[in-house]
C-alpha cells in the first residue's frame, strides 16, 4: 500500500512539474514589452547571415586596420554569432557580456560567457579575425520587439593574471523566443 502511495505522489509530482513548464513556454516573454531604443547613441543592426547561415563575404573577407566586433543574425531571431579583429593578443579565451542599454541590465548572465567563448592567440601586431564557431543565445525579450544591447568583448588570460574589457558596441537585439 505504501509503495502505491509512494508511486501515486511521485507520478503527481513529474506531470505538476510538465504542466508548469507547458504553460510557463506558453507565456510571452515581457521584457522588451517597454523598451526604447536610444537615438542619441549609435545602435547597429547585427548582419544577416546568408541562406547557408553563413556569414557575408564582404564583411568576412573585408581588412580591417584596427579593433572592431560584428555581431551576426543566426537563424533564428534570439541567435547570434560574432566575428572580432584584434592585434597582438596572448594566449587567452575572449567571451561577451551584454547589458540592455537603458537599464544596463545583464543579459543571459548564467550562459553567454560559456557560449560565446573563443581560444585566442595572436603574437604579431596583424589585425587578425577571430570568430564564433556556433551561435549563442540572448534570452531576454521576445521575437518582433527588438532593443538595444552593449555588447562587450573580455579577454581572460590562459596564464594568471586580470581578466580585462577589450572592446564594446551596441546592437539592436531580439530575444529568443523558447
Amino acid at each position: 500500500m505504501t509503495l502505491v502511495i509512494l508511486c501515486g505522489a511521485v507520478a503527481v509530482c513529474f506531470y505538476s512539474a510538465i504542466a508548469l513548464y507547458v504553460i510557463a513556454m506558453n507565456e510571452p516573454d515581457t521584457f522588451a514589452d517597454h523598451l526604447k531604443i536610444p537615438t542619441d547613441i549609435t545602435v547597429e543592426d547585427p548582419i544577416n547571415m546568408d541562406n547557408t547561415d553563413r556569414r557575408p563575404s564582404s564583411v568576412t573577407n573585408s581588412r580591417k586596420q584596427n579593433t572592431d566586433f560584428q555581431l551576426y543574425n543566426s537563424f533564428q531571431p534570439g541567435l547570434y554569432e560574432y566575428d572580432f579583429w584584434t592585434s597582438k593578443i596572448d594566449s587567452g579565451t575572449i567571451y561577451l557580456k551584454a547589458y540592455e542599454i537603458t537599464r544596463d541590465h545583464p543579459l543571459s548572465t548564467w550562459r553567454l560567457p560559456q557560449s560565446s567563448s573563443i581560444r585566442v592567440f595572436n603574437p604579431t601586431d596583424s589585425i587578425v579575425k577571430i570568430s564564433s564557431t556556433s551561435h549563442f543565445k540572448i534570452y531576454e525579450g521576445d521575437w518582433g520587439k527588438p532593443y538595444a544591447a552593449r555588447f562587450e568583448i573580455w579577454y581572460k588570460p590562459a596564464i594568471a593574471g586580470q581578466e580585462r574589457k577589450l572592446f564594446e558596441k551596441n546592437y539592436k537585439i531580439e530575444g529568443w523566443m523558447h
